[in-house]
């Protein structure tokens, strides 16, 4: 009897620590220490989230204090006895009570610019609870997959985009295959595999397998061509082969025709004789008799 009573204190202890009134936390662990109680606590994007300190009732509080350290700046949200309330966030979270009469401090719509470390003191009467909790998000992943042509071969693309944790990519045909992890600016990562496929190989029976924490069942994805990119790269290279053509058969044509005037120009040349200048008929004999005439005369 003694035993079954030593667990139910141990799991009540337990529960009163890492305590939380929001159903979206994945993940979850409690530290206790000199200065209290240390949490570490993941919730889904997009989720309405409820973060407690205290399972003390609220006609026993004297104040609450939440100092919140965000990524890129620091706020607080607080409230006393004395209905003094303060809140430098300004972006929507605030302090509640529940239906038990407990004080926790809700988040409306928990995003990445929520993560950060959470301490709260929370002051009633006969003691207070000093608690801190390391807030985390995480997220599925948007997941894509497609056929693509670099250098004069096809590369199948799988991407698992603005995930946390970083999501796991396996293909049906491992050959030739690398992956790469990309860490946004807001904690997110993106991970990309690339399958440079070999010369004839069926792509029909090709699939890539994304795995992440948060899907009981890996996402099966076919990859197929990008809408509108590979028609229009044929179509695109064929115009530019047409105009080439078109280019050279103009200027042969220019070539031949110019040939042909020259030809034409030096026939005409060679037929034409040389023209002499006119020279005056001149009788010798009949002058000179026309000359000895006048004298005589």
């Amino acid at each position: 009897m003694r035993d079954i009573m030593w667990i139910r204190a141990a799991v009540i202890l337990l529960v009163s620590e890492a305590w939380s009134l929001d159903p979206g936390t994945n993940q979850s662990s409690s530290v206790n220490s000199s200065t209290g109680v240390i949490r570490n606590l993941n919730f889904n994007l997009g989720r309405a989230v409820n973060l407690t300190c205290s399972d003390k009732a609220w006609n026993e509080t004297i104040y609450v204090i939440w100092k919140i350290q965000l990524k890129y700046r620091n706020c607080e949200v607080s409230f006393s006895i004395e209905d003094q309330s303060k809140d430098t966030c300004g972006d929507g979270k605030s302090l509640r009570n529940s239906s038990t009469s407990r004080s926790y401090l809700h988040i409306p719509k928990f995003s990445a610019e929520d993560v950060g470390v959470y301490k709260c003191d929370f002051v009633f009467s006969g003691g207070n609870q000093i608690c801190v909790i390391h807030v985390g998000i995480t997220a599925p992943p948007t997941i894509s997959a497609w056929l693509e042509r670099r250098d004069n071969k096809v590369v199948a693309v799988c991407r698992a985009e603005r995930g946390k944790p970083a999501a796991y990519i396996k293909w049906s045909h491992s050959r030739n295959s690398s992956s790469v992890e990309t860490l946004e600016r807001d904690g997110f990562i993106t991970v990309e595999s690339r399958l440079e496929l070999e010369e004839g190989m069926d792509t029909e029976n090709l699939t890539c397998a994304v795995r992440h924490t948060l899907w009981e069942q890996e996402r099966i994805l076919v990859p197929e061509h990008e809408e509108g990119y590979f028609p229009w790269l044929l179509i695109l290279t064929g115009v530019g082969v047409c105009v080439i053509l078109v280019g050279f058969v103009y200027f042969l044509q220019k070539k031949v025709m110019l040939l042909r005037r020259c030809q034409k120009s030096d026939t005409s040349s060679s037929k034409t004789p040389p023209r002499l200048e006119d020279v005056e008929e001149v009788e010798p004999y009949a002058s000179y008799i026309q000359r000895v005439n006048s004298i005589y005369n």
